[in-house]
């Protein structure tokens, strides 16, 4: 579907260039009496690569259609892919390594994530702002060093190492930010 440049916004899937491009940034701009101009950060959805996009408010884009489905995630092969498999269907499909990798750290294994299909294709997982796991390896804590901000580092069950507060041990149910990483609070 073709839009106007004043249509999109942040989030937004456009085609440039024969690759599925993400608008992370949409700043529209009327400089006094000069024409509009819109200016977009993009990163591509293939190589994860980012760029920049400064379009009049007259230009077209053409808009990717995007189908998200309920998948359950299964098992890592041997090559790095990861199988996921189709909620409503129960068709199995594996994702590439390099399109998974990053989000990866945050999903066990049994658990139900969206997927991001295009043209039937699957190109990427949605994952929800915030996730809870249990530490599984944690530094001891030395008696003294709670006075300031300090991180251990830790393992959560995903196998993903993270930094943790001192008081955080084995066995803690913790919850993380998916955007950075970081530690948000222990779960009751």
């Amino acid at each position: 579907m073709t839009v106007r440049a004043t249509e999109l916004r942040k989030g937004s899937v456009i085609e440039k260039d024969g690759d599925l491009v993400q608008i992370t940034e949409y700043h529209h701009h009327t400089p006094g009496n000069l024409r509009a101009i819109i200016q977009m950060k993009t990163r591509s959805l293939k190589t994860g690569q980012t760029g920049a996009i400064r379009a009049g408010s007259n230009e077209t884009f053409e808009l990717a259609y995007l189908d998200r489905r309920r998948c359950e995630y299964l098992y890592r092969e041997g090559n790095g892919n990861c199988v996921f498999m189709d909620s409503e269907s129960f068709e199995q499909f594996p994702l590439p390594a390099d399109l998974a990798q990053s989000s990866m750290g945050f999903i066990k294994e049994n658990s139900a994530v969206d997927v991001t299909f295009h043209e039937g294709r699957p190109i990427g997982i949605d994952l929800p702002s915030t996730v809870e796991l249990v530490v599984t390896q944690a530094e001891v804590a030395v008696k003294g060093n709670t006075a300031t901000n300090v991180k251990k580092d830790a393992v959560v069950e995903t196998g993903m190492a993270v930094k943790v507060p001192l008081h955080v041990s084995v066995g803690d149910r913790i919850r993380l930010s998916t955007d950075s990483g970081e530690f948000l609070g222990r779960v009751q």
